[in-house]
């Protein structure tokens, strides 16, 4: 693998967010799987003074020694600008990068294979999501966002609708984190820009998964009244796709459960579930929309249950559907109380 290649790995890169240069070293020998005498000419330094900043026995202070490393370890110019750029830590979206999407040209071209390379990296945070906090993260990916805003403005049809969806899936992930971290007033920011974004690039299944976010922010702080509004919104535009679509009838059916309007949210979380299983390839899914197999829409069939109050149907999903998140350990450990608690409930 190459060495640009090997800065996808999102331990490696969450280890140079935080300047921790013993992790650098001993996430890239991981990543490339190299002992520490075959890193010397990397980075230039022999084996002895490598093992001893891996050991925490010499500090890393030296502005030399620092690029020394970044350059034999190529590290990419989208992690060397977020410790860079002190503004990266603001939680809400900057004007400039809608300035930069709001004056793009009708005509030019870019050499898209920064913006594939993003994509790359920006699927490897998502699965990761389980292993590594997003907050650690979250310099990485506010920088990534700026590399592919920057793009935009010398890119013109499909290539600039394709940067628009890069964009907008960033300022999603970038939502999501803020949420986690209580910022609401940011995490709802994002998701606004995401959805412009979507429709400016005429990305339906984007604009549709943005929608959903917003209903599930609206549920969580109480308003379900609002949350099944906007979930239906979700529902309904032109060219969405199965996967999409699956995923914006699932929270209507647990905003309709929270209005205890049961008979709707059973009616609206089948149509999910059957929805859900049209899409069993995960190359047939939005990128952000991977995990949508057969066991995720039986879980979220599981979770309507729940909702409505249907403790067995809730435990006997949840039941069979759990071994299927052994990779998962926050998702497993979140299933296996609901399943504990339908089980009590329904006896």
């Amino acid at each position: 693998m190459s060495s640009r290649g090997l800065w996808a790995d999102v331990r490696l890169r969450a280890a140079w967010v935080r300047q921790d240069w013993a992790a650098i070293l001993r996430e890239y020998r991981r990543a490339a799987g190299l002992s520490q005498r075959e890193l010397e000419p990397y980075v230039g330094m022999p084996q002895p003074h490598i093992s001893a900043i891996e050991s925490g026995r010499r500090q890393v202070t030296s502005a030399e020694v620092m690029a020394r490393i970044t350059e034999g370890l190529q590290v990419p110019p989208e992690l060397t600008s977020a410790t860079s750029r002190p503004d990266l830590e603001e939680w809400g979206p900057p004007t400039e990068l809608r300035d930069r999407i709001a004056h793009g040209h009708t005509t030019g071209r870019t050499d898209l294979r920064t913006a594939d390379w993003i994509g790359e990296v920006l699927a490897q945070h998502r699965r990761a999501e389980d292993e590594i906090g997003g907050r650690d993260l979250w310099p990485v990916v506010r920088s990534q966002l700026d590399a592919v805003t920057r793009l935009i403005p010398g890119t013109a049809g499909p290539a600039a609708d394709r940067l628009m969806l890069l964009a907008a899936e960033h300022a999603h992930w970038l939502s999501w984190v803020a949420a986690q971290q209580q910022r609401t007033g940011a995490a709802l920011a994002w998701i606004d820009v995401a959805h412009g974004w979507a429709v400016d690039g005429g990305h339906a299944d984007m604009a549709s998964w943005a929608h959903r976010i917003r209903a599930f922010y609206s549920l969580s702080h109480g308003d379900p009244v609002r949350a099944l509004r906007t979930a239906e919104a979700a529902r309904f535009p032109v060219g969405l796709s199965p996967a999409a679509a699956s995923a914006a009838t699932h929270q209507a059916a647990i905003a309709a459960a929270a209005l205890s309007e049961r008979d709707r949210a059973r009616r609206l979380a089948d149509e999910a579930y059957q929805l859900a299983l049209q899409v069993p390839d995960e190359v047939d899914r939005p990128g952000w929309l991977y995990w949508l197999d057969p066991a995720r829409a039986q879980l979220q069939a599981a979770d309507a249950a729940y909702a409505c109050q249907d403790w067995e149907a809730a435990a006997d999903g949840i039941r069979t559907a759990l071994p299927e998140l052994d990779g998962y350990p926050r998702d497993r450990a979140y299933y296996q109380g609901r399943l504990e608690q339908a089980e009590r409930r329904a006896n």
